[in-house]
């Protein structure tokens, strides 16, 4: 249950428990919470665990600059380090940093993984199961694999033929279409769902995590089979919010264990990612006489990421 935030302790007056609870206060998701946590460590580390109020704008760039020429990360580590400081700086603590000036890290164009159509149907032929289904829906719809561990019962519609989307990248909504040639194995997904939730309430169990307030405002809600998930794991984990004994989605790395066996099996000399299923929904949707396109779609930058990508930092 790793991406669900642990409790801040009630009136704690350190540093960082007041920094995630601003975090949290301003919407921000779990996982940027713990990259910038992560980062703002190191930062802090660096510099021989100095409290940050007595660092300012020379020591920042001394540790960007650092990453770049000492530990060779990428850009876009550069880019993500920098974001966390001129969050912890700008938003929390209310100072301005102004105009850093530092060593940025080499930038290489890389162009993202596309499996081709025959690459999939071979990675799919050494798939068994669950984790088969899985692939086929991130491919068939563009999901992310966070994405698509954190679907519920509810959000499969076979009315509308949509599956939708909740808190996704930078904390969206949105709908995806459904693959037709997925719906009897969802069902049959589902009718799995239910029979294990009902062992659950039966052992004791049977309540799942809800985000956010929810269990306080339906209180019900979490032993409704609509809110389990859609993909739960095979065993009962404490939840570190509470210290409840629930059943939690499937663990994303059981999943890019499995996609890794599975390219390496079909004998394809490409990086193992789960990624790059989405990449390859996006390309074949678009056919082969728009692949340019699609490349260039799934891997054009925002506006604000143009912006950072200069080390101007958020305005």
């Amino acid at each position: 249950m790793d991406d669900i935030r642990p409790p801040v302790a009630q009136g704690s007056t350190r540093f960082l428990d007041e920094l995630r609870l601003h975090i949290r206060q301003n919407g921000l998701a779990y996982r940027t919470e713990q990259t910038y946590l992560f980062w703002i460590k190191n930062f802090i580390r660096f510099h021989s665990r100095q409290h940050p109020k007595h660092l300012g704008s020379h020591e920042i760039e001394a540790f960007l600059s650092h990453l770049a020429e000492q530990r060779n990360c990428s850009v876009s580590t550069q880019r993500i380090a920098l974001n966390a400081l001129v969050y912890m700086y700008k938003r929390f603590m209310g100072v301005d940093v102004g105009d850093l000036r530092f060593s940025p890290a080499p930038a290489p164009k890389r162009l993202p993984v596309v499996y081709s159509r025959e690459e999939i149907a071979a990675i799919l032929s050494h798939l068994r199961g669950v984790h088969r289904l899985q692939v086929e829906l991130m491919y068939g719809t563009g999901l992310r694999k966070a994405e698509l561990l954190s679907l519920r019962v509810k959000d499969i519609d076979f009315g509308s033929n949509n599956i939708f989307v909740r808190g996704g990248k930078g904390d969206k909504d949105r709908t995806t279409m459904l693959p037709q040639r997925l719906k009897s194995r969802l069902i049959q997904q589902i009718g799995h769902v239910k029979r294990l939730h009902a062992q659950d309430l039966l052992d004791g169990y049977g309540e799942v995590y809800l985000p956010n307030a929810l269990s306080k405002k339906y209180p019900s809600a979490a032993t409704d089979i609509a809110w389990q998930f859609l993909f739960p794991s095979t065993t009962i984990g404490k939840d570190p919010r509470s210290g409840t004994l629930r059943r939690h989605h499937l663990h994303p790395s059981a999943l890019s264990k499995q996609i890794r066996k599975a390219v390496q099996a079909a004998g394809i000399n490409k990086p193992a990612k789960s990624h790059s299923l989405r990449h390859s929904f996006a390309t074949h949707l678009l056919g082969p006489v728009h692949t340019n396109l699609a490349v260039a779609v799934m891997s054009k930058k925002s506006p604000i990421e143009e912006r950072i990508a200069r080390f101007g930092g958020p305005k």
